[in-house]
């Protein structure tokens, strides 16, 4: 893992207490007790610093306190070290202690783009949206290429109900990575909630598009939706169920975004039933449910 990647992964770290950081967290701690990391040379600092993070994940602030004071006396200087006891920091220390820390280390370097989003995080902790919002911005003009940010950026809008000022910023990471669904998927879900529904069901569209093995062994209308696939059709089916039944939705686009023909429409949306029953019978085994409203209320629940 390069140091920029590696700074970009820390600076949008953020607690979580799934399966995978369970894992992490028991598997790592077998290594550090029998001394493995030291016979993995850079992999097993590597896997220490993962331990770290799963150690604060599950609360345990002794073995991450442990492996952080092994890291830190092999990297004394490393940036990726200070955003690592930044973290460490704000795990258990006043949001202001971590907050004075983030700000010196910016005095001393402010090129660190990713002590920069931590700032901004802690920030939002706070519940201070908007200075949040303004080192996020000021830090994009400088680090335009920093996709995370821009995402952060958008959530942060999100989080205050401002889509399209979360929209703008999504723009940019579609930009800067147009290779990635999941950026497309998230945009056309801030598009519906911002009520660009032509936009949306567009944006819906070209996910299914790039996730949709069209050149798979198996046609898409005999492919099962999984994933990020069965997540883009089940917007195509809130968009066109909207437009079908509030036809007003299909000319209030702030983005200018034509909506499909009538025909067109009832196409996509028979279409995308198909696919969501589809999913729908692999996932439960069971009939699908016979009306649109409750096969979209029981998908809503399932789909993450």
């Amino acid at each position: 893992m390069d140091l920029t990647n590696s700074l970009q992964k820390l600076a949008g770290y953020r607690p979580k207490k799934t399966p995978k950081s369970k894992e992490t967290y028991k598997k790592g701690l077998v290594l550090l007790r029998n001394g493995g990391f030291a016979k993995q040379g850079d992999e097993g600092w590597e896997s220490l610093e993962k331990l770290t993070l799963a150690a604060l994940d599950q609360g345990d602030i002794a073995v991450a306190d442990e492996c952080l004071q092994l890291i830190v006396n092999k990297f004394p200087s490393s940036p990726r070290v200070d955003v690592l006891q930044g973290i460490r920091m704000e795990a258990t220390e006043p949001s202001e202690v971590s907050l004075k820390f983030y700000e010196e280390l910016l005095e001393a370097d402010p090129t660190n783009a990713a002590i920069w989003r931590r700032k901004a995080h802690v920030l939002r902790q706070m519940g201070k949206i908007d200075k949040s919002v303004q080192e996020l911005s000021e830090m994009l003009d400088t680090f335009y290429t920093d996709v995370e940010g821009w995402l952060e950026l958008a959530d942060a809008y999100a989080s205050c109900q401002q889509y399209t000022y979360a929209l703008q910023s999504l723009s940019h990471a579609l930009l800067l990575a147009p290779q990635n669904p999941f950026y497309f998927v998230q945009f056309a879900e801030t598009a519906y909630l911002a009520g660009d529904i032509p936009l949306a069901l567009k944006m819906f569209l070209v996910t299914v598009d790039m996730t949709d093995d069209e050149d798979g062994p198996v046609p898409p209308q005999d492919s099962i939706p999984t994933g990020l696939t069965l997540r883009a059709w089940y917007g195509v089916k809130l968009c066109t169920n909207k437009l079908i039944t509030e036809p007003r939705s299909m000319s209030s686009s702030a983005s200018n975004t034509l909506a499909p023909t009538t025909a067109a429409l009832s196409s996509i949306d028979e279409l995308s039933t198909e696919r969501l029953r589809t999913a729908y019978l692999n996932m439960k085994g069971e009939s699908p449910p016979k009306t649109d409203r409750e096969l979209i209320t029981i998908l809503a629940t399932i789909i993450q």
